[in-house]
């Protein structure tokens, strides 16, 4: 991001959609600490490793006479970037636990102010049942989207058995060379999925809105109202043996609990909703290499791996129950899987970023911006998934046992993420707190995975 001679630089297209009066969505990121966080070097750090990363975060956003938004360079305070929650003395870590949803609960309604840059750091020193404090990164997702802000917060993390190696992550394989047959089949394919993907994502984000269910409402104003976070760990092992049996990939399988466990939900809320209309938005991201790169390289102009938002929305229709008595719990797999490689194999989700930048030309960012409210507001709920570090990290010689994310303050009553982290899945659920059961919606997602692995051992090999 370069900046003019008054310290401006053009806000990108998806910083403008996800910061206006019409959508302020934010990423919190959760850092749960082995042992108790001391802040006397956290400052120092923030200044050195922190706002050194990218100039986003030290400038503001502002308008200029054209309407257009750009980025501004300002002095930055960093005392008023960070927070020391009080609360009360001698209470038990459960005790804690309510305390901090509360506190995070509230973060998440609470608006950035636009007079400065839009990030915070929270340090909340109590022990709860998972740790021994908690550092909480609340991120404007005009910043940047969960690839991004993952590297952000890796660049200010290190290895906890040695800081001097670097992190590994988990690797992606790659797909097998198509021959000319297959190829010249896949490029009509190609075509067809890619008008019927963006044919069908214009709709959904217009017209045709998912049914009121146990999990979506449709009411208004869900951007601020409180939310309670719920986490479940799944071991990658297992999730890699199920994948192994269903000849899937690991997002397929997780995607494939995730719907099985909503739908068990649904039909012990409401035996009627197992069978409703109901849409997942799969965040699908758009760079062409995986794995992180150095933040160097990530601001580069022709970077294969660009800072930013570089994601796109894949609608993607939740199975039914076919049999709620006795549900086939593979199918869901395979629905998941099905589908994905259907979207994936199309242009859809380029085609509908045309088209938001052609919305933002003719009517402003503003109208861009309600295209997206009603993508997300028509559909059920929001899965997305960043990879994390194989090996456990350290922020300032500090431990860090656990590391979960939720992206805030959109129009939905439930938002699913999933981050992988020392050889685990930390799945995490935001939801309306007082509309979905954080204990029955967490039970229900454990029971599916409990019953896809308990289906996939049965597959003889």
């Amino acid at each position: 991001m370069e900046h003019n001679k008054e310290g401006l630089a053009p806000a990108s297209p998806s910083a403008q959609y996800f910061n206006n009066s019409v959508l302020s969505i934010s990423i919190i990121a959760v850092l749960e600490t082995e042992i108790p966080f001391n802040d006397v070097h956290i400052m120092q750090i923030l200044k050195d490793v922190f706002l050194p990363i990218n100039p986003r975060f030290s400038s503001i956003m502002v308008e200029n006479e054209k309407g257009e938004k750009q980025w501004k360079r300002v002095e930055i305070k960093l005392e008023d970037h960070v927070d020391i929650p009080i609360f009360p003395t001698g209470l038990s870590p459960t005790s804690y636990d309510e305390y901090l949803d509360d506190y995070i609960s509230n973060m998440a309604m609470d608006r950035f102010p636009q007079n400065k840059p839009l990030w915070e750091l929270h340090i909340v020193k109590y022990p709860t049942s998972n740790a021994a404090g908690n550092l909480i990164f609340k991120l404007h997702h005009a910043l940047g989207d969960g690839y991004s802000l993952m590297a952000t917060l890796l660049s200010c993390l290190q290895r906890a058995d040695n800081p001097s190696l670097p992190l590994t992550f988990p690797s992606h394989q790659s797909s097998k060379p198509k021959n000319g047959r297959e190829s010249m089949s896949q490029f009509f394919s190609l075509i067809f999925n890619s008008l019927s993907d963006f044919g069908w994502s214009m709709l959904k984000s217009t017209s045709v809105e998912d049914d009121r269910t146990p999990i979506r409402s449709a009411d208004e104003g869900l951007e601020y109202r409180p939310i309670v976070i719920s986490t479940m760990i799944f071991s990658l092992d297992h999730i890699k043996h199920i994948k192994t049996k269903l000849g899937a990939t690991i997002n397929d399988v997780i995607t494939g609990i995730i719907f099985l466990g909503t739908r068990l939900y649904m039909q012990e809320i409401n035996h009627k909703s197992s069978q409703a209309h109901s849409t997942a938005l799969v965040l699908l991201n758009t760079r062409t290499m995986k794995g992180y790169k150095s933040i160097e390289e990530m601001l580069k102009p022709d970077s294969e791996t660009p800072w930013g938002n570089r994601f796109g929305f894949l609608h993607v229709p939740i199975p039914n129950l076919k049999d709620p008595k006795s549900p086939n719990p593979i199918e869901f797999v395979q629905a998941a899987q099905e589908v994905m490689k259907k979207k994936k194999s199309s242009f859809g989700v380029y085609l509908t970023g045309r088209l938001l930048e052609i919305v933002k030309k003719l009517r402003g960012p503003e109208a861009a911006a309600r295209y997206i409210h009603g993508t997300l507001r028509n559909s059920s709920m929001t899965i997305s998934n960043v990879i994390g570090p194989l090996e456990k990290v350290a922020l300032d010689n500090h431990p860090i046992k656990g590391l979960y994310y939720m992206t805030v303050a959109g129009p939905q009553n439930l938002t699913i993420t999933i981050l992988s982290y020392m050889g685990n899945l930390r799945v995490t659920a935001g939801m309306e707190k007082g509309f979905l059961d954080p204990k029955k919606f967490k039970s229900c997602v454990e029971n599916a995975f409990e019953m896809i692995l308990k289906a996939a051992d049965e597959i003889p090999m």
